[in-house]
């Protein structure tokens, strides 16, 4: 059972989120809905640039498509707690296979029938890489339990992908 709750520290971004299976719906409190995005402004014109032809490339791609979501720079509540404590991740770009082809204000797991995205691209530069490529790599492989996840710095061209095999990312 994939997890429906976690606690994270975005104070501290090395630690790692604890997950919380729940068995009975009853189990949880009802957690809000309809959240806003809570994402920071992007950091230079060039990495904005850069997140807005992912997404319309991947959009121009699929668009005969209605069972996808994509969007980009847009909070992922994956922890009704963490609407509280300001604890969640927004990826670069991120996809959702399976999903309504629709507009969102963000992508909040319970909302969404408990469903995680499929696919991460997070755009590194000088300041994001050893985030991008520490705790939220560890997010996505054992919280979120990410099918596949992408790092591209545009300036240096580095390029790394990971695949989930058997609960571990294996280097693409």
């Amino acid at each position: 059972m994939a997890p429906v709750d976690a606690i994270t520290s975005t104070s501290n971004p090395e630690v790692l989120p604890t997950p919380v299976e729940a068995t009975r719906p009853e189990d949880y409190s009802a957690p809000p809905t309809d959240l806003y995005s809570d994402e920071p402004s992007l950091e230079t014109d060039f990495h904005r640039d850069q997140v807005d032809l992912l997404i319309r490339l991947l959009k121009y791609w699929w668009q005969e498509r209605n069972d996808f979501y994509i969007s980009g720079n847009l909070t992922v509540y994956y922890s009704a707690s963490q609407t509280k404590k300001r604890d969640f991740r927004g990826p670069d770009v991120f996809v959702v296979l399976g999903a309504e082809k629709k507009n969102r204000r963000s992508w909040t797991i319970w909302e969404e029938g408990g469903q995680y995205p499929n696919l991460v691209i997070e755009l590194l530069s000088d300041s994001t890489a050893a985030v991008d490529k520490g705790t939220k790599k560890d997010l996505y492989e054992k919280i979120w339990r990410l099918p596949e996840y992408y790092c591209f710095h545009p300036e240096t061209l580095e390029f790394t992908g990971f695949r989930l095999m058997n609960g571990e990312y294996e280097a693409i």
